[in-house]
């Protein structure tokens, strides 16, 4: 974390807004006894946090496609984390990154009551440093588990707090919930003009909503890993926090699933957003922009493992239902009785896609992905500008339905009817989830408010974080990845040049069953994956990490 400090104490970092512009003053034309004087001088230095926001609920300053889960593959490229061929970096991102803007955090609270405001317009300031502080802890948690945690302003590469060694998890989330507290207090309600005005900027009602999110993680996480913790506790306070949303009455569903990813969705008037990444201003001259149309297109497909998890219109899963199509024919019959997202979410034959009618394997083996994509967008080449969505009210339900059934072991009818079933109402799914269907079908209650989730948050991602604290990783993850139904007559292509990876009539490739279904192509091998129970559900600590720190920074166990 040294390398981070010295742009620190170089001066203050400060930054001007014009309309969406973000110019940062050159740190050497300001010293920074200089600055922390007026309410302008706080605002400019938390508007650094959203350059540094990126649109996916990850670090970074884009857009990108996860592919650490058996969500999406980049057309049979291994993924390090997903594969488990993962080694310890000798640096990461991941960990630098997250400690950079945690120490903007700590630079703007120790340093903002210089400025000549009020009490109340102070507490404004320091709950949005507070909020990213929290945001960005949660993160390193989630990958990290223990973290060392820095609450003060570090100066000097030779702080002793440089060389603190690494702190509980729970003692990190305790401040995660006291930052997140202070700011659900004293930051704006998403309904106040300098937020409807300044749109993208954290509302009372996002630190609420990242309470649901994180107190749900840790409370699952605790549960299946067996930490120790009162998970039920973080629980609790999840369903506290989503009640409190809920019964605010300031959101509701988009109508239209396929439009809630468009521009037209975009601002206060989706009720919707809760927290967005707001990248502009809108057209082909955005200077706050991201890639996700392109990528969709060159990397990005779903895997025919997730396509399985959406129901069938009867509200039955692949396994149960009788209008399973077996044995398909074309690459359409996936479509065939399903819930409605799976044809808002993937491409079908002829549809208007990234260069014409879709065909399929014209561009990627696995199902190319039609959610969020844009074709003006695209053609503006890496320079697209719709929002992005970090938490949207459908979270808030889903996990309020789940939060709910971990904590108490059951779920009403009622309590489904205003999530879950809130969710497939939006999309004209005719099939409710109820405890009598459950029963009746020999269902897990768990296991479909899960699929639920999965199904709705497709590439917006959730999935890795999910598999991680539900702890089903080690299940989904060392397996085969397949991709799209192969059909000759559909796609143009030669079948030879597929042959190598397409299953035969019994599902067999290699002399392994792969799919029970032929033509299925696999995008990667079972034996080429692996995910190791005893160290790969969290991230291996970066080696410079461990030495700037004297070795009081420890490896994660079992990483070698």
């Amino acid at each position: 974390m040294k390398n981070i400090v010295k742009y620190l104490i170089l001066g203050a970092v400060t930054f001007s807004v014009s309309s969406c512009d973000i110019d940062m003053v050159p740190e050497t034309s300001m010293t920074d006894t200089a600055y922390w004087k007026t309410e302008g001088d706080l605002r400019g230095a938390c508007n650094r946090f959203y350059e540094q926001l990126n649109g996916n609920n990850a670090l970074g300053g884009g857009f990108s496609h996860d592919y650490r889960s058996d969500e999406l593959n980049n057309n049979g490229a291994a993924n390090s984390t997903s594969d488990g061929s993962w080694t310890i970096p000798s640096e990461s991102g991941t960990w630098t990154d997250a400690y950079w803007r945690i120490f903007i955090a700590n630079n703007i609270i120790e340093k903002a009551p210089r400025a000549s405001v009020s009490e109340s317009v102070l507490n404004r300031y320091l709950a949005e440093a507070r909020f990213f502080r929290a945001y960005y802890y949660f993160e390193l948690v989630k990958k990290y588990g223990d973290v060392p945690l820095l609450l003060n302003a570090v100066n000097s590469t030779k702080d002793p707090a440089l060389m603190m060694a690494r702190t509980p998890r729970e003692e990190v989330m305790k401040q995660v919930y006291e930052d997140l507290d202070f700011a659900q207090t004293w930051l704006p309600d998403i309904d106040a003009s300098e937020i409807t005005s300044n749109w993208g900027h954290v509302s009372k009602q996002a630190a609420t909503a990242m309470i649901v999110r994180s107190e749900l993680f840790e409370g699952t996480f605790g549960k299946y890993h067996s930490l120790g913790s009162d998970y039920a506790a973080h629980l609790q306070k999840s369903v506290s926090a989503a009640e409190s949303l809920i019964k605010s009455r300031k959101f509701d569903l988009y109508p239209d699933f396929s439009d809630l990813f468009q521009v037209k969705a975009e601002g206060r008037q989706n009720k919707e957003n809760i927290f967005v990444k707001a990248y502009g201003p809108n057209g082909a001259g955005a200077t706050t922009k991201h890639d996700n149309s392109r990528k969709m297109e060159n990397s990005a497909t779903l895997t025919r493992n997730i396509v399985d998890q959406f129901l069938y219109i009867d509200g039955l899963p692949r396994e149960k239902s009788p209008l399973k199509v077996s044995p398909e024919t074309s690459f359409d019959d996936v479509f065939t009785d399903r819930d409605p997202r799976l044809g808002l979410t993937i491409y079908r034959i002829g549809e208007e896609a990234y260069k014409g009618a879709y065909t399929p394997f014209s561009f990627r083996n696995g199902y190319n992905l039609k959610k969020g994509f844009d074709l003006e967008q695209w053609g503006s080449v890496n320079n697209e500008w719709t929002d992005k969505m970090i938490i949207r009210y459908a979270e808030v339900l889903i996990s309020y339905a789940e939060a709910l059934y971990e904590l108490n072991g059951s779920i009403t009818d009622d309590q489904l009817d205003k999530t879950v079933n809130e969710l497939r109402r939006r999309v004209g799914m005719p099939a409710m989830l109820t405890n009598a269907f459950v029963a009746a079908n020999g269902l897990s209650m768990i296991d479909e408010i899960r699929r639920e989730r999965t199904v709705e948050f497709i590439d917006e991602g959730k999935r890795y974080d999910d598999i991680i604290r539900w702890k089903i990783a080690e299940k989904v993850l060392p397996v085969d990845i397949i991709g799209a139904k192969f059909v000759t007559s559909e796609n143009g292509k030669q079948r030879e040049d597929y042959e190598n990876r397409l299953t035969d009539a019994s599902g067999s490739l290699n002399g392994k069953v792969r799919y029970a279904e032929a033509d299925m192509y696999v995008l990667e091998f079972a034996e080429d994956r692996r995910f190791d129970p005893s160290k790969d559900y969290l991230y291996p600590v970066p080696l410079y990490e461990i030495s700037q720190s004297g070795n009081n920074v420890t490896q994660n166990p079992n990483w070698k």
